[in-house]
């Protein structure tokens, strides 16, 4: 069965038509689609990511202290030499000049100089 139409040229046949194919957008326009090859890539790359982020998070500082330092407040004496209080607080073997450095890490001190009346922070003893 053919449908037929009546129009101004006349009488035409307007039955069934061969499938025509779609246009297709120009570079750049319409969805972006991905075949089952690029999803599994896309995938891939995030759990990559992920798992890079991931360590990244959890990762130990080689630099880092094992734990806090304990310490106490000193107040300097008049006379008292950073390197008196650091030869007073040094375990016993230690190198005084060492302590004297920890000290002015800690304090940040520019130079082992201190004033009477000062307070600076020594490690704990015990």
């Amino acid at each position: 069965m053919t449908t037929m139409a009546i129009g101004a040229t006349g009488l035409r046949d307007v039955g069934r038509r061969p499938a025509q194919a779609r246009p297709r957008p120009a570079h750049g326009e319409g969805p972006l689609t991905l075949t089952a090859r690029g999803r599994a890539v896309v995938v891939l790359l995030a759990l990559v990511l992920v798992g890079v982020l991931a360590m990244r998070a959890t990762g130990a500082d080689a630099e880092a202290p094992e734990g806090a330092l304990a310490v106490t407040t000193h107040v300097v004496a008049s006379g008292e030499t950073l390197w008196a209080i650091a030869a007073g607080v040094a375990d016993p073997g230690e190198d005084v000049r060492d302590v004297v450095l920890e000290l002015q890490r800690l304090n940040r001190l520019p130079s082992a100089g201190l004033m009477a009346g000062q307070s600076i922070v020594v490690p704990a003893q015990g």
